[in-house]
């Protein structure tokens, strides 16, 4: 199994790993429950921790790049026209993290002109740090991430996720033809299902209602891992994205073909 070079990594993934593992020191102090929670108008909460833990990533970030755009979950957007923009979600899968559920995670990208070329991926209570750089290769720990050569539907287990708005739509019809013949099924979700595609463990990952903050970084850790990552129609990520589809690219294919203009 290949082992990642420390001397490999760009200035780029560098800083991103310094603010993954700040931000992993700060959610994992909070974490036992000393924390308070409020309500987004959005209606999703929001709680000390993902606060402080966007300062510090952010501090770190832009004291590194100062010409960079950020965007992340708590703080928004600023210098929207810069080349790079920093796509953050200081803690993704805050309704867990409040419910003490392990699967939250630190979700850092950079976008450079509109692509996403770098993603860090820090699972904290389940000891998960993934990362990759455009043509970099994707690694899990410092160990080479490589998707499953499964091709053949009946054989693939399937992950789901935030489903509740697919629920509504004619491509509900649609999963259920991916779902009748899969391996099986199983919703892991959050970070830790790509995790699982990214290792070749599972084939495949579909999910609606999320955002690109939520994505980003995962995107290109499946990607050069030799997955293939999109929305459910088929098209690549970008600021704009509410669905996915990320798979082996033989699968892709095939659910593609499936699900394509039956999703909003």
């Amino acid at each position: 199994m290949d082992s990642f070079n420390a001397d490999n990594a760009s200035d780029f993934l560098k800083v991103a790993l310094a603010a993954a593992d700040k931000a992993a020191a700060i959610s994992r102090d909070y974490y036992a429950g000393n924390f308070t929670v409020t309500t987004k108008a959005d209606l999703t909460p929001v709680t000390q921790a993902d606060v402080e833990c966007e300062h510090a990533i952010r501090e770190i970030i832009l004291s590194a790049f100062p010409e960079h755009g950020f965007y992340g979950e708590e703080t928004g957007q600023t210098q929207a026209d810069a080349e790079y923009l920093w796509l953050v979600d200081p803690i993704d899968g805050t309704k867990g993290f409040v419910r003490q559920y392990p699967f939250f995670s630190t979700q850092i990208a950079l976008m450079h002109d509109g692509e996403i070329v770098l993603g860090v991926s820090s699972g904290t209570m389940m000891d998960e740090l993934a990362w990759a750089e455009k043509g970099g290769g994707a690694w899990l720990n410092g160990h080479r991430l490589t998707v499953s050569d499964i091709s053949n539907p009946d054989r693939a287990a399937v992950s789901t996720g935030n489903l509740k708005s697919l629920a509504t739509t004619p491509g509900w019809n649609s999963l259920g033809k991916i779902v009748a013949r899969a391996d099986r099924i199983r919703g892991y979700g959050d970070f830790y299902h790509y995790h699982l595609l990214a290792a070749g463990k599972i084939e495949a990952v579909i999910e609606s209602d999320v955002n690109i903050l939520d994505i980003a970084a995962l995107s290109i850790i499946v990607a050069e891992s030799g997955g293939v990552f999109t929305d459910l129609n088929g098209v690549a990520p970008n600021l704009e994205i509410r669905s996915v589809l990320a798979a082996s690219p033989a699968l892709h294919a095939e659910y593609l073909k499936t699900l394509r203009g039956h999703v909003d």
